[in-house]
């Protein structure tokens, strides 16, 4: 069934460039003209990760290698970059010891993952954005208030079953081929 799309993933503030699937098919990268990397989970609506620098300029191609490790980007800068996929794990040999260690507190965090001081923890971890990309969130979450607002006056003062709530997911798709 192509006549919708299932889920409606978030985050970018311009268009979406270049997209790239991860090998195990559980998450996708993609790159933007806001300059930025995000990371998708298949099944989540919001990115898990965001990667961007300064002079880092709009991505116009992305990938991830074979060992779902590290993601490729290459940018109108003309530069091509390599990122971790998990930007706080260490890249090297650990020790049984470090082993034993780390699947201990991810063990943990997913145990205690319900209590909110826990998830303030996981949660602190996102990297913020650039204030360009932050600034262009806020104007298009504004955008969109207003927009629910006119809605709901338009349902408010009219007759009943007239004006209805829009469904996004009908809406995404432009036209059917074939």
């Amino acid at each position: 069934r192509l006549d919708k799309p299932t889920m409606i993933h978030k985050g970018h503030v311009g268009a979406v460039m270049s997209i790239g699937w991860s090998p195990t098919g559980r998450e996708f990268v993609t790159g933007g003209y806001d300059a930025t990397l995000r990371i998708f989970g298949y099944r989540s609506g919001h990115a898990r990760d965001l990667y961007y620098t300064k002079r880092m300029q709009r991505v116009f191609a992305v990938g991830i290698s074979a060992d779902s490790k590290y993601i490729v980007s290459g940018s109108d800068d003309t530069n091509i970059r390599l990122w971790r996929v998990n930007a706080s794990e260490n890249s090297g040999v650990k020790t049984p010891r470090e082993e034993n260690a780390l699947e201990y507190r991810a063990a943990l965090l997913k145990k205690h993952s319900h209590l909110p001081e826990v998830s303030k923890i996981t949660k602190s971890g996102k990297r913020r954005g650039p204030k360009f990309v932050k600034k262009q969130t806020r104007i298009a979450q504004i955008q969109k208030e207003s927009r629910g607002n006119k809605l709901e006056n338009r349902i408010k003062h009219s007759k009943p079953g007239v004006v209805k709530h829009p469904n996004e997911r009908e809406d995404a798709v432009a036209k059917e081929i074939g």
